[in-house]
This record gives C-alpha cells, structure tokens and sequence, in this order.
C-alpha cells in the first residue's frame, strides 16, 4: 500500500540557517507539494551546549519569510508533537535498551581519559583514523568486556556510561541513494557510534531513527555531509526492525565557494561581500553580526529561484519559475550529484528580472519607504513614474531611490569629469534658449513637447543637439548618464527644469 509522503527539515538551533540549510528546506517542501504530501518541521536539539537564543525563532522566521512554512512543526503541531527532540527525551532510551536486550548495542563505561589513552595507542601504531569499533572495544571497558554481575552492579550504582551501537566486524552496508544511486560500505570501516550520552540525551543518530520512524518520514532530503552517516541509519533500522518502512534517501550536493574550491563558508561570503544567511543575525553570545538576503534587497521569490538551480535543473532552457511552477517542475532525478558553485551575480540577475516584473505601483512603495529613511516625503504617483524609469537600473528595491535621488534632489555639484570633457559655449547658448521656449510654451507639459523644444532651441542656434545632449543631462541631473532624459524632466516638472537650468549656468 502507498503511504503518503512525508519528508522532514531538521535544523539545529545552534545559530543563523544557513543557505545551504535554507535550500535543503526548500527541496523538501517541493517534494511535499509535488507528491500531495506533508512538510514537517523538527528542531534537533539534543546537544544542549551548542544551543544559542532565538536561533529556533530565526528559523521559523527564515522559512515564512521564503513562504515555505512547514505543515507540522512545534508552532503547528498535529498528531506527531512534540517536535523538540528536547521534549521528546524520555522515550529514547527505551528504544536504546531494546537495542542491547537484543545485542545490537552495550553499554559503555570508559573515562574521557581511558578513550584518550586509547586514541594514543592507536595513533602511535600508526593507525590512521583511530576509533571505536569491533577491534578495540575488546580492549575497553564495556558490557561485552566485563562479566554481567560487575555491568549490572556499575550500572546501579549510578556510574556514568554512554550506550554504543555494536556494529558488525564483516558486513557489507548497502543504500539506495535517490540520487547518488547504490552506495555500498563494509562495516570494518564503521565505528561504535554512542547512540545515548552520559548526561541521558540521545546522540543525532538514535534520536533521528526513531523520530523518521514514529513521524512516518517516507522520504529523508539532506544535505550531501550526511552520506557518512547513512549506512549506520541503515543499519539501525534493520535492527530495530523497521526496514520495511525504512523512508528513502536522497543526499543533496554540496554548495561550493564561488571558485568551487571547498564548501562555502561565512568565511568566504564575508570576503566576497555577500550573505549565506536568509535574514540578518546577530549571535546574542558573541554580538557577531551576519548580514541577510532580505535586507540585502533581495526579494525571496528571487532567492527560492536561485535557490532551487543549486543543484536542480528543469531539462530544458526555462530559468524563472515561480514557486507553484516549481513544485509542478521538481523532480529528485534531475538532482544533480557534483557540488554546485555559488554565484552571487546569478541571484543578482534573479533579482533584477524579479524586481523589474513588478508593477510600477508596486515599486513605489519600496521607493517611498527609502525615501522616508532620508527624512523626505513623495507621492505614490510620482514614485510611481519615478519607479518606472529607475527599475531598468536597478538590481535591488534600495537602487530606485540611490540612483534615483536627483528626481527630488536637485545636484548642489556637478560630475568634474563630465564638465570638463562636454560642458561648453555651444551648451550654455542652448540651454539659454531652452529656458525662454520652456517659459513661453503654455501646453501640457510630455516628454514629446520637451524634446520638441530642446530641438527647437538647438536649431535656432545652428547647434547639433548630439553634440550637446550630455552636457544638458549634467545640468539637470549632475551626472553624464542615466535614464530616459525627456522622461525625466516631466517627472521634476517644467518649473524645476528651468530652476535648475539656470543654476547650472550660474555654476558651471
């Protein structure tokens, strides 16, 4: 019988969501939505020490932001809460203790200093990767080392131990990957993972068995650093004995630096001036400060579509989609299995098609709202038309108003090298014409009319407007290029062109 399908996004809050963690979430999601199944939302929080404030608010802020929100998780709970694997600590060890009542696991009693001197040992017989497994633990302290009354009297007494998966000398461990395909591993090169800590917390790998399992994840989407870990999942399912519903597993590539030497990092964001993170941070514990995708100005339908080409592609030559068109689009096998570069000029360009398919009224809010920061004020209709002549140049919401300003401000200076190279007699004679045309003419004021006029004053002058037409933008905006001119001086209006007509002839 088909189960519905039921996939995860299991985050740490052990600080900001990383990108990479944002696109696993994303994948997910699709997932969910492609097959009619559920996306659900679990925050593992075993290992207590690493847990940082707010970082499980970020994230549920991060995933709503991106509208990707989950179907089930601890703020919408359903039949499978709670969905802390904090809350849910009682229960693990009962399952721990099945699996050494069955063999499969023991518990272990070393010291910190005992696992040292063992590493020690190890590493001086030049053993390269030194560890805990079906050699060594015949030489340490633990259930299948000591006799059963001296295990049973150590664990009444209270002393600390941990409990280990007891992995088998000569197996071959073999998984399914959806993406990678059969990945095949021999347990001699496993170790004895501790499944519960001293301290009665369970280990990521007990604690992620056994809540896929209760929660009925049929499908598991993470990120490609997990892969090392599958084939113990695999192995614990099998001594549990839940094969049969053992979900499916699909191991995402890595994203890589820019250069695609290594996985990105912070590090190499921070170098590069770009974000890895959704949303600005700030780490209560060391004030650190990371900067976001969205106050960057990048809109998040743009970030989900650069997101999903991490790794994904389509099949054909079709680059925007919106979110609904990817889920009809998304497919595991067109997952690709070689880690992808990160190329902060593709969000870029995202963002530019995104922000310039907005409508003119949309923009104008954006623009209204930087605007404000300066402490000015302008209509929705003219931030409209500004908008609609500035969205062409711009390649965030904050460039409407940055490169824009000069429609509200007029220049106090002049850009030196524009001046030198173009600004003249020939200029000056025009634009003195213009100025009495502009005062004369009486008729609503177009872009066509102020071209007709500007030609005009050219001509009565035996001056080729070509030749003139930067030195006029100078006058106008300060600068030597930008958009549509004509334009422009409809939207600072007849009376303020002729205003600032004539301070650049004063000035210049």
């Amino acid at each position: 019988m088909n189960r519905e399908v039921r996939v995860r996004f299991a985050p740490s809050p052990t600080g900001a969501l990383h990108i990479g963690g944002v696109r696993t979430a994303l994948y997910n999601y699709l997932f969910a939505r492609k097959n009619n199944g559920k996306f659900l939302l679990r925050i593992e929080d075993t290992d207590q020490t690493r847990f940082v404030p707010g970082a499980e608010e970020y994230i549920k802020d991060a995933l709503d932001w991106l509208g990707i929100t989950p179907d089930e998780s601890p703020w919408n709970p359903a039949d499978c809460a709670p969905y802390r694997q904090s809350e849910r600590k009682p229960m693990y060890m009962q399952y721990a203790l099945d699996l050494v009542e069955k063999g499969h696991a023991y518990y272990a009693f070393d010291t910190a200093e005992e696992l040292e001197a063992m590493r020690e040992r190890l590493t001086a017989a030049r053993v390269v990767s030194p560890q805990y497994n079906s050699i060594t633990r015949t030489q340490m302290k633990n259930s299948l080392t000591l006799p059963e009354d001296e295990v049973k009297a150590r664990l009444a007494s209270g002393e600390p131990y941990v409990i280990r998966i007891k992995i088998p000398r000569k197996e071959e461990v073999r998984l399914n990957d959806m993406i990678r395909g059969w990945v095949m591993v021999h347990s001699s090169t496993l170790d004895d993972k501790v499944l519960m800590k001293s301290d009665g917390m369970p280990t990521y790998h007990l604690a992620n068995i056994v809540d896929d399992h209760l929660m009925g994840i049929t499908h598991v989407i993470r990120g490609e650093e997990w892969l090392p870990s599958a084939p113990l999942h695999v192995l614990l399912y099998k001594y549990f004995g839940w094969e049969d519903t053992m979900p499916q597993f699909a191991h995402l590539p890595l994203l890589l630096k820019p250069d695609g030497n290594g996985k990105l990092s912070k590090r190499d964001a921070d170098k590069h001036g770009f974000p890895v993170f959704p949303m600005d941070w700030q780490d209560p514990n060391t004030g650190d400060k990371a900067m976001g995708f969205r106050e960057q100005g990048y809109l998040k339908e743009a970030l989900i579509n650069f997101l999903a080409f991490l790794g994904w592609n389509p099949g054909d030559h079709r680059e925007m989609f919106t979110l609904d068109e990817l889920v009809e689009a998304f497919s595991i096998e067109r997952i690709g299995k070689s880690g992808t570069k990160f190329d902060i000029n593709k969000a870029k360009w995202y963002n530019e098609q995104y922000l310039r398919a907005k409508t003119d009224e949309e923009l104008a809010v954006y623009l209204q709202n930087e605007v404000a920061k300066d402490g000015l004020e302008v209509d929705a209709e003219k931030a409209a038309k500004i908008a609609s002549i500035m969205k062409e140049r711009a390649t965030f919401p904050a460039d409407l108003w940055k490169e824009g300003k000069f429609m509200l401000i007029a220049p106090q200076s002049f850009d030196q090298d524009v001046a030198s190279k173009k600004w003249n007699q020939d200029a000056v004679t025009v634009l003195n014409s213009y100025v009495q045309e502009l005062a004369a003419d009486t008729a609503e004021f177009t872009p066509e009319l102020a071209k007709a006029l500007l030609e005009k004053a050219a001509e009565s002058n035996g001056i080729k407007l070509g030749k003139i037409m930067q030195a006029v933008r100078l006058a106008v905006t300060g600068v030597g290029a930008g958009p549509d001119l004509m334009a422009v001086f409809v939207i600072i209006g007849k009376d303020e062109l002729i205003k600032r007509i004539q301070f650049a002839v004063s000035t210049l």
